[in-house]
């Protein structure tokens, strides 16, 4: 199985979200950032150093908000997604990874083709049923 991190950044009630490169797989779909866990790393050091490579900021980790496991039939096995809080100045974000980013208001996630492992989180956050807490 693979981990999977992701970052929830909440800036003025608004969450950070990332378009795919339409070169990548699953182009052009949206996602939270973060990605897959390297060898010997924790989920919150995976995350860190995702944010870093993808945003170029150095961001304060926060606690764990959601967990999903996930089968794509793209993949052989399943995924372990974890999203946590995190905290970056967002004056400091630079797009290093992605086709666009945009800060969106939970309740207009769901307008957005959400990667199918993500959508379950979306909906949560749209309708209010999970709020993200402020980071750490």
């Amino acid at each position: 199985m693979k981990t999977v991190v992701a970052a929830l950044i909440e800036s003025d009630g608004k969450l950070l979200v990332c378009q795919r490169r339409r070169t990548n797989s699953f182009g052009l779909m949206w996602e939270f950032p973060g990605g897959k866990l390297e060898p010997g790393e924790t989920p919150a050091e995976a995350i860190a150093r995702e944010l870093h490579e993808e945003l170029g900021v150095t961001a304060q980790i926060g606690s764990e908000v959601y967990r999903k496991r996930h089968q794509y039939s793209e993949l052989a096995e399943p995924i372990d997604l974890i999203f946590f809080t995190a905290t970056v100045n967002p004056a400091e974000i630079r797009n290093q990874a992605f086709e666009t980013m945009e800060w969106s208001i939970p309740s207009n996630l769901a307008n957005l083709n959400f990667l199918p492992a993500d959508r379950e989180l979306v909906e949560k956050l749209r309708s209010g049923t999970l709020k993200v807490p402020k980071a750490d």
